[in-house]
């Protein structure tokens, strides 16, 4: 890796929405990526998968809901980089087609606490874990991947299903989100929000308007953005609107 490129963590990436930002950000110049998955041969699938398009990337097993997984991918790419300075946290669950997501009355609290595990305090996990890295440089750019579901504006009037695990979940990666923002204000570490909206994916379904590759659009401006950018905001998919706009929390 030549010392001038950046290095770019992409979580659960290696399908769906995160393979395509990660195809993406790898087209990109002078950005190394790293792609992650929990199981190892299915890193090392995409890994090729990617090789096969001329997009050459790093992997490293990554649970970003395992203490011990954290450390020993943040001691793996601090001993092979040496820096990270792009984190996408893409990882994620959605529980909502389950029967019992559509009310509250029936909601399982299990499944709550276990969508918040994955989807908000892993995240605080792998960016803790990876920061240092960012602020020895004083850069940095955390794209986290959210969803319009999460926007406390719209929330009440809005069409999406109930689907109280997920909405909770996210509402909670926006709080994560503006919090990270404020303790990070004033240096070169930007941190923002998005929501891809409903794509073709193995979460969104095969009904789905849009594909992972225009998903990934945002997460890609966000982890490319010059100094002075947006921080502690929450965007909607460009194609909505033909560029980047941020939505109401």
């Amino acid at each position: 890796m030549a010392m001038t490129q950046k290095v770019a963590v992409i979580t659960g990436s290696h399908k769906g929405l995160g393979y395509a930002i990660a195809r993406k950000l790898a087209q990109v110049e002078n950005i190394q990526v790293v792609v992650t998955s929990r199981q190892e041969q299915d890193g090392m699938d995409a890994r090729q998968r990617l090789a096969s398009e001329n997009c050459h990337v790093g992997f490293h097993p990554l649970d970003v809901t395992s203490d011990a997984s954290v450390q020993q991918f943040t001691a793996w790419i601090q001993q092979a980089y040496g820096r990270v300075d792009i984190l996408v946290n893409n990882a994620g669950v959605n529980p909502s087609a389950k029967p019992e997501e559509a009310s509250l009355l029936s909601v399982k609290v299990d499944t709550m606490l276990d969508t918040l595990t994955t989807n908000v305090l892993a995240v605080a996990r792998i960016t803790q874990a990876l920061l240092p890295l960012m602020k020895a440089q004083n850069y940095g750019r955390i794209v986290n991947v959210s969803t319009e579901m999460a926007s406390l504006t719209s929330m009440g009037s809005d069409f999406y299903p109930l689907a109280p695990s997920y909405r909770l979940s996210k509402a909670g990666l926006n709080a994560l989100t503006v919090l990270w923002a404020k303790e990070l204000n004033g240096t070169n570490i930007l941190v923002n929000a998005y929501s891809p909206g409903w794509m073709q994916t193995d979460m969104g379904g095969s009904g789905a308007p849009f594909t992972a590759d225009e998903g990934a659009e945002v997460a890609v401006y966000l982890a490319t953005l010059l100094e002075g950018g947006p921080q502690g905001k929450f965007f909607a998919e460009m194609r909505k609107f033909g560029g980047p706009i941020a939505l109401a929390w």
